[in-house]
């Protein structure tokens, strides 16, 4: 279920076709779900509720043809590789993984490993992959590092355009989100033709956020759903972390034609639909914000033996950047509600349960806190 399915229209742009991150031509995505076990937490050996998620941003191999890229830190109780050539050259040569805390070193170290297997003609091949990381210790053995190399392989074998999965899967499988089970959400925009005609897709791995603070639509619909009615699982365990400490990852790609300095603009955008969301205030999450551009071709890679001394490119005038910035809150508002609505109920170590946003819960939210707020909408 997704969020328009239940008549939930985010925002005033209309989404393109697949309403995801993979409507962004040339972008594919792709998963591996690791769920074994359950009972007591055994370090080393469960119950595991993790994964790692992918996200390419070229039909091919990214290293052949570098994209434009930026990012942003709203707040940095988190980990993302790779940032400081991102700053440095602007540019993104690997594709983009997410998965949990303790996991991020082995999904870097089988980037690196699958793009030299992929270059055997480079002996002195190297590369800074971006991955990035959002805690899920409630429900899974995140201490045991159960993710190994076959399953970014895997997650790479299986990226592709079209549909994207989402909730309980891949890197989302063990978040948390408002208190309800999260994970992984996307969503897209196509703007105007008036407006430029470009696309903007996100997506989240979303493990953030107090009950009390969720908003939908505009409407405070946590204060309704207090964990006397749905309960939080942060009150299952006293040794569990607290509510609000968790984190959140988007990842936006667009076919608009910006600069890198673009990118960390656009980067920034996203943290206003995760405001929307009533996320953004708690100092141990960590909100991490990264955008890729697809727009301009022909940047050359780095390591070509005579690479062209300049390449001619184009950008958006940055008067028409509002609608690409809108875009950006939009998406990443929907998405996160999109992650919350397919994740559905999970029970990880302990007997420890995240509870689904189930629509009708959330129907039945909405008309009351409407009803309190005098009928408003976001």
């Amino acid at each position: 279920m997704r969020a328009r399915e239940l008549g939930i229209s985010v925002g005033d742009l209309s989404p393109a076709p697949h309403n995801a991150i993979t409507d962004v031509e040339g972008v594919r995505v792709g998963h591996s779900t690791i769920v074994r076990g359950e009972g007591p937490l055994v370090v080393g050996e469960g119950p595991v509720r993790t994964g790692v998620t992918v996200v390419c941003p070229r039909e091919g191999l990214a290293r052949d043809e570098p994209v434009f890229a930026g990012a942003h830190r709203f707040n940095g109780n988190g980990e993302m590789t790779g940032l400081e050539w991102i700053r440095e050259a602007g540019t993104l040569a690997t594709p983009v993984a997410i998965t949990n805390t303790h996991s991020v070193g082995v999904v870097r170290d089988a980037l690196v490993r699958a793009e030299i297997e992929a270059r055997t003609d480079e002996e002195d091949y190297w590369c800074l992959p971006v991955v990035a990381e959002t805690y899920d210790g409630t429900l899974n053995d995140i201490n045991g590092q159960h993710v190994t190399a076959e399953h970014v392989l895997e997650a790479l074998a299986s990226a592709s355009t079209g549909p994207v999965e989402e909730g309980s899967v891949g890197g989302g499988t063990g978040m948390i989100c408002h208190e309800f089970k999260g994970g992984i959400g996307t969503s897209s925009r196509r703007l105007p033709e008036e407006q430029g005609g470009w696309t903007v897709g996100v997506l989240v791995q979303a493990n953030y956020g107090r009950r009390s603070m969720l908003r939908v639509d505009g409407a405070p619909v946590g204060r309704v759903l207090g964990t006397e009615i749905i309960p939080s699982p942060f009150e299952d365990e006293a040794e569990t972390q607290p509510a609000g400490t968790g984190s959140i990852i988007v990842v936006l790609a667009t076919d608009a034609l910006l600069l890198p300095t673009q990118c960390d603009r656009l980067a920034m955008r996203a943290s206003i639909g995760l405001g929307r969301m009533g996320g953004g205030l708690d100092n141990g999450s960590g909100d991490i914000f990264f955008a890729f551009a697809t727009g301009n071709r022909g940047i050359p890679r780095a390591g070509l033996p005579d690479p062209p001394v300049t390449v001619p490119l184009k950008m958006v005038s940055n008067r028409y950047m509002t609608p690409v910035f809108h875009a950006a809150a939009e998406t990443t508002e929907e998405a996160i509600l999109n992650a919350l609505l397919a994740a559905g109920d999970m029970t990880g170590r302990d007997g420890i349960t995240a509870h689904a946003l189930t629509p009708e819960s959330l129907l039945t939210a909405l008309d009351e806190a409407r009803k309190e707020s005098g009928g408003l909408r976001g």
